[in-house]
């Protein structure tokens, strides 16, 4: 069976592997280009926990990791705290990290999203994300967090 409702992204950072994948992990990295407040713990089963996204300062992203393979590979559950459609848990990212053309090509797959509507939402919100994280590892500013424009 295909699954319908997944975001799938890639794009080139201008950084190492290494360096984007500590702005993936590293907490006080991680709230540099997302959220408020993280926290992370960097094993199958550990906590992923992510608060303060854009405009809405009192959201809450929750999930565990699955997979950590040091700058190469993360896979984690995700969810909303509070979120019906698509609560802690329940949908999966996974991430790879590509050396390649002297900085790193990430790969991003977001699955288990349950209907067009939040595959929507969630694209926007990457493509956001990722931006700021490409600024971020590439040692630019992304500047002040207002989240994902056209946000329902």
């Amino acid at each position: 069976m295909t699954e319908a409702f997944i975001v799938q992204r890639e794009i080139q950072i201008a950084a190492p592997p290494a360096t984007v994948f500590a702005f993936l992990t590293d907490p006080q990295k991680i709230v540099s280009w997302m959220g408020l407040e993280a926290e992370t713990e960097l094993h199958p089963g550990g906590l992923y926990l992510l608060k303060g996204l854009g405009n809405d300062r009192s959201r809450a992203a929750r999930g565990a990791f699955r997979e950590v393979v040091p700058v190469h590979r993360l896979a984690y559950s995700f969810g909303w705290e509070g979120g019906a459609e698509v609560p802690p848990g329940s949908s999966l990212i996974e991430i790879d990290l590509i050396d390649k053309d002297s900085g790193t090509l990430l790969r991003m797959t977001h699955s288990g999203l349950p209907n067009a509507e939040q595959c929507a939402s969630h694209a926007r919100g990457w493509a956001h994300y990722m931006d700021r994280l490409s600024l971020a590892a590439a040692g630019r500013d992304p500047g002040p967090d207002h989240g994902p424009a056209n946000r329902q």
